[in-house]
């Protein structure tokens, strides 16, 4: 596995503006759609990541027990499926389904919003404030796949609290490790 670092975005970026086909309902999205009242978390991610499947069921725990405390939080694809058609979405849907996603999984084809978000990896994940700001950016925890350590969602679940209960987040974050976000030749 190519292990690949996510950009480390500066903080206090705005959040960048999408409107993307959502693969588990057919409609079409945009940041404000996607937004919570309290903050906004942007998962950059696909269906075949070693990375992402790892990580996969904390993810989603995370996205249950925060979604009902006012953070919206949406998964974007941005890889190519011509030449990774697993990642395509048809596919999308079906592992959105499979998986039950109670949020958006977007489709990312021209792959213009990954790029404005400067997203590298799968998973890679921005974390927005309710004005928008990018607060957190990096890993889920310190867990990988075959290192033994096991998920806890601890980096990024002490970031949603933080916006949740108007803490200060520390501005020393690790990124977010992963496979590279396939881009197109």
């Amino acid at each position: 596995m190519a292990q690949t670092a996510s950009n480390m975005v500066a903080l206090g970026t705005t959040a960048p503006d999408f409107y993307l086909k959502d693969t588990n309902s057919n409609d079409w999205l945009s940041y404000k759609d996607t937004k919570g009242e309290l903050g906004t978390l942007v998962i950059f991610m696909c269906n075949h990541c070693p990375y992402v499947l790892h990580v996969l069921e904390e993810l989603l725990m995370i996205a249950n027990d925060y979604r009902i405390q006012g953070i919206g939080i949406v998964a974007i694809s941005s890889n190519d499926a011509l030449t990774y058609p697993q990642d395509g979405p048809v596919q999308m849907a079906e592992f959105a389904f499979t998986h039950n996603f109670n949020f958006p999984y977007l489709y990312d084809e021209t792959q213009e919003v990954a790029q404005k978000y400067q997203a590298a990896c799968t998973p890679d994940f921005y974390l927005f404030d309710k004005r928008d700001r990018l607060v957190y950016r990096g890993q889920l925890d310190d867990s990988r796949p075959g290192n033994g350590i096991p998920l806890s969602g601890t980096d990024l679940r002490n970031a949603i609290d933080g916006v949740i209960y108007n803490r200060r987040i520390s501005n020393d974050q690790k990124p977010s490790i992963g496979c590279n976000i396939k881009w197109k030749k």
